[in-house]
């Protein structure tokens, strides 16, 4: 017992002189920033004192964000379904870091995710997630890799551990899945360059409409949407 208790106190002390301790000039780039974990982490960064570039999807999550922040944070609008957007974005990091290249990249993004037997969905119902929580967030960190391998940066995916359990129908599990093999096969890429990949998988958190409230609204939709014969296989009892 005394030597485990030896062995994490070294590991601790070890793992303490590994962190950053200059943050001057440092830029992070954090993705869905207009409200949830990925607006709380903007802040705690620019609190710490690096240099924020957080990416919002609407003007007013923008301005409330840099309402309570330090004037060093910047913000720009982002689309993760849009290619031209997700380029706009890219060119205002570029312009930002002005040749210093990027410390970090923060993915963080949920799209609107019906969650409903398979039976239920259709296509674009998929691609209302996919194309921003996997093939979005996927694209962005193309597009800044030269930024990242400039200044031998780190890419962290952060993954609701919720979305690893394949239990219903969707594209929410199948992003977070995917963000994961993503992540894995570029981890030992960019090895190469000196740049860290990681994968937070985070817990639940309340954000806005109670999960419960959302997943009914969903429900309702798309049981409305079912024609007459697919809702007669079903039954009102299993709806």
């Amino acid at each position: 017992i005394l030597a485990s208790i030896l062995c994490l106190i070294i590991y601790w002390l070890i793992r303490d002189s590994h962190r950053v301790r200059s943050l001057r000039g440092k830029h992070v780039f954090v993705t869905g920033c207009d409200t949830g974990l990925g607006n709380a982490l903007a802040k705690w960064l620019d609190k710490r004192g690096f240099c924020v570039i957080a990416a919002c999807a609407t003007e007013k999550g923008a301005q409330e964000l840099q309402s309570c922040s330090s004037l060093s944070l910047k913000t720009v609008k982002l689309n993760l379904a849009d290619s031209n957007s997700i380029s706009r974005a890219v060119v205002f990091v570029t312009k930002e870091t002005a040749g210093k290249g990027l410390f970090g990249l923060v993915n963080q993004a949920e799209g609107t995710a019906p969650v409903a037997p398979t039976d239920w969905l259709r296509i674009e119902d998929f691609h209302s997630v996919l194309d921003v929580s996997l093939l979005g967030l996927i694209e962005i960190t193309l597009k800044l890799l030269p930024l990242l391998k400039k200044a031998k940066g780190r890419i962290v995916n952060l993954i609701n551990a919720k979305g690893l359990m394949a239990f219903v129908g969707g594209g929410y599990r199948l992003s977070t899945w995917g963000m994961e093999a993503f992540s894995d096969t570029l981890r030992v890429e960019m090895q190469h360059f000196g740049v860290k990949v990681s994968i937070v998988e985070h817990g639940f958190f309340k954000a806005g409409l109670d999960n419960s409230d959302v997943i009914e609204k969903y429900l309702l939709r798309l049981w409305k949407r079912l024609t007459p014969d697919t809702r007669d296989t079903y039954g009102e009892k299993y709806f």
